[in-house]
C-alpha cells in the first residue's frame, strides 16, 4: 500500500510539474502541428527571411513566428447550425509571432458553436532570430516602463503602428477576404454579412484594413485590445465592437478611436473592463473582462448580423 501510495505522490508531482511548465512564461520548443484545412493564400514570401516557420508554446499557448507563407484556416458551424454570417479572425503578437490557440483556433471554434463560420488568418510576419534561445533574448529584452495614464493621454499613439511597412499582412487580409467571396455559395457565407476581428496586433490589422484597404468591404469589426489612438475614419465604416481593460498597457487612458468613431456618426459598442490585463482572449479566470464574448454575441445579434438580409 505505501509502494502504491508513493507511485501516486510522485505521478502527482510530474503532472504539478508538466501543468506548471505549460502555463508559466517561460518559452518552450514546439514542434509544429498539423493544420491539415489550412489553405494557402497564395500571396508570396517574407523578403530577407532567414528562418523557416517555427514554432513555441508560451503560457500554455502554441504560437508560430517567422511566418512567410500565408494560410486561411477555416471553421464550420455543424450542418445545419451556420447562419451565414463570417468572421475572420486575426491573432495578435506584435507582427513578429501569431498567438494561434488563444487569439486563434479558440476564438475560431466559439465562433462556430454559434453559428457563425470563422476563418483564422495566419498573416506573414516581421522575422524573427532563428535559433530559440536568440528569441527568448530578444522577447525578454529590457523594456521602457509603462507611461503614467496623464502623460499617455496626451500622447494620441495612433490605433496601427504608422511606423511599419503592413504591406504583406494588409495584402495577407484581402486575400483572405477575396478567397472568401469566391467560396461564399460552397461555404454557406453571406458576402454581405463578413467581419473581421483580431486581438492586439491583430486588431491593429484589423483596423488598418478597415482604414486602407480597397477591396475588403467589412460588415463590421472588432478590434480586441488593440490600439486606442485617433484615426480618420473612411466614409461608410463598418459598425464597430471594441473591447480593452483598464490594466491593458495599450488602454493608456485613451479612447481616440471611440471618439473617432462616434464623431464620424459611425455605429460603435465600447466595453473598457475592470481587469483582464493584456492578452487574455477568450478569458482568464476571474477577470471582469471574462464577459466579452457574450457581449459581442449580443451586439452582432441586436445589430441583426446574425440572420439573413431580405433580399429587396
Amino acid at each position: 500500500m505505501l509502494k502504491i501510495d508513493k507511485i501516486l505522490i510522485v505521478l502527482m508531482v510530474q503532472c504539478f510539474a508538466l501543468n506548471t511548465m505549460a502555463q508559466d512564461g517561460t518559452i518552450y520548443p514546439l514542434e509544429a502541428p498539423k493544420e491539415p484545412n489550412a489553405i494557402p493564400l497564395g500571396t508570396g514570401s517574407v523578403k530577407d527571411q532567414p528562418a523557416p516557420e517555427t514554432w513555441f508554446r508560451q503560457w500554455g499557448d502554441p504560437m508560430a513566428r517567422n511566418i512567410s507563407k500565408a494560410t486561411l484556416t477555416p471553421f464550420f458551424p455543424e450542418k445545419g447550425k451556420a447562419n451565414g454570417a463570417t468572421v475572420i479572425v486575426a491573432p495578435g503578437g506584435g507582427y513578429r509571432w501569431l498567438s494561434m490557440g488563444n487569439e486563434g483556433w479558440e476564438v475560431a471554434e466559439a465562433l462556430a458553436k454559434k453559428g457563425i463560420t470563422a476563418f483564422v488568418l495566419k498573416y506573414r510576419l516581421f522575422p524573427t532570430p532563428e535559433s530559440l534561445t536568440d528569441f527568448t533574448a530578444w522577447m525578454n529584452r529590457p523594456r521602457p516602463a509603462p507611461q503614467k495614464p496623464d502623460d499617455a493621454s496626451k500622447s494620441n499613439s495612433p490605433t496601427t503602428p504608422v511606423q511599419m511597412d503592413l504591406s504583406n499582412q494588409l495584402e495577407d487580409a484581402e486575400a483572405a477576404y477575396a478567397l472568401i467571396i469566391k467560396n461564399a455559395k460552397e461555404w454557406g457565407v453571406d458576402p454581405n454579412r463578413i467581419g473581421m476581428i483580431g486581438f492586439s496586433a491583430g486588431a491593429g490589422l484589423t483596423m488598418h484594413a478597415t482604414l486602407h484597404s480597397k477591396t475588403m468591404k467589412l460588415a463590421f469589426i472588432g478590434p480586441i485590445y488593440g490600439g486606442m489612438g485617433p484615426v480618420n475614419v473612411p466614409e461608410n465604416a463598418p459598425p464597430m465592437f471594441n473591447v480593452i481593460a483598464s490594466d491593458d498597457f495599450l488602454f493608456k487612458s485613451q479612447f481616440g478611436v471611440i471618439d473617432s468613431w462616434f464623431k464620424a456618426g459611425r455605429p460603435v459598442e465600447f466595453h473598457l473592463y475592470q481587469n483582464g490585463g493584456h492578452g487574455f482572449g477568450l478569458g482568464n479566470p476571474n477577470r471582469t473582462s471574462n464577459r466579452w464574448f457574450e457581449a459581442f454575441m449580443h451586439w452582432l445579434d441586436v445589430n441583426k448580423f446574425l440572420i439573413p438580409k431580405k433580399e429587396e
